[in-house]
């Protein structure tokens, strides 16, 4: 009889025991934070929202206990993509090519083309020439390591899925490599290339840009992030519908299905979080409750 009660005790205990808690996480005092709660809704387990950003110095990329915890809270972690996924580079690198054969020259005058090409060759230490399929866009996020005062750069999210490796958690992606190169292939490779070349013609301006970015991003200044993205020459503002908003609505129809499922720890770019259009204001307006967490 004992030994009944004894097995029915440790029945009990396992059964309890069998979805771990979450860890409580401390509020932050105001919103000025890159870490946000979700909850309430249904929900059974809270999820997290973090604000990334995709190349600074390494040394400046540091990660609070709270968002550690969250992570160790979380069932699995979601990037923009699952770049866990070896094929994800080689695709990416495919995908980096302007469709239709056209050529970074067919963008530019004459004049235009030396002046990048000048530019590559002296200040990038790259031949344009190697590069003449490459969207505009991604040869203007080659300017990044020549702004960063450091040889030693990395991502947020690189870093990242080092805590989720650690913690043994599966990563996942909101988009495929497909969708986001899709995303790039809307905005006409005439308009990319202008702004290559605004960059390359206002290096400086560019440069303090950069630095601001990197500056907000460090001291989680949310409204400060959403001024940068609306208000900048550089922030290609005439197409946050693209870059930013219909993507945001659609991960929210994601994660709604995948919060009821399982606790999520979805890692995306900074610059989704905020505005009356980012992730932040979507969920709220879906119903749940999202709080901002302590992360420093």
């Amino acid at each position: 009889m004992n030994l009944l009660k004894v097995l029915g005790a440790m029945f009990f205990f396992y059964s309890c025991n069998a979805q771990t808690k979450q860890s409580k996480l401390r509020p932050n005092a105001d919103n000025n934070s890159l870490l946000w709660e979700v909850s309430g809704k249904g929900l059974k387990k809270s999820s997290y929202i973090f604000g990334t950003f995709h190349m600074m110095c390494k040394d400046d990329i540091h990660f609070s206990d709270q968002l550690k915890t969250a992570v160790s809270n979380a069932d699995v972690v979601y990037l923009e993509m699952d770049m866990d996924d070896p094929s994800i580079m080689l695709s990416g690198l495919l995908m980096m090519n302007m469709k239709n054969g056209k050529k970074l020259q067919d963008l530019y005058t004459k004049e235009e083309y030396e002046k990048v090409e000048t530019f590559f060759k002296d200040t990038l230490h790259m031949p344009i020439g190697l590069l003449q399929s490459t969207k505009p866009f991604f040869l203007a996020a080659m300017l990044y390591p020549k702004m960063l005062p450091c040889k030693a750069m990395s991502g947020v999210e690189e870093e990242l899925m080092k805590i989720a490796k650690q913690q043994k958690k599966e990563i996942r992606g909101l988009e495929t490599i497909e969708f986001q190169s899709s995303v790039f292939d809307s905005i006409p490779y005439e308009e990319q290339a202008k702004e290559l070349l605004k960059s390359i013609d206002s290096l400086q301006a560019y440069q303090n840009y950069f630095d601001t970015m990197i500056s907000v991003y460090k001291t989680q200044r949310l409204s400060d992030i959403e001024n940068l993205f609306k208000d900048s020459e550089f922030g290609m503002e005439d197409h946050q519908d693209i870059l930013l908003n219909n993507r945001n609505k659609n991960w929210v129809t994601q994660l709604k299905t995948l919060m009821q499922k399982e606790s999520v720890f979805a890692g995306v770019g900074a610059g989704h979080l905020v505005g009356t259009k980012g992730l932040i204001s979507l969920l709220k307006k879906e119903g749940y409750t999202v709080r901002p967490i302590l992360n420093k």
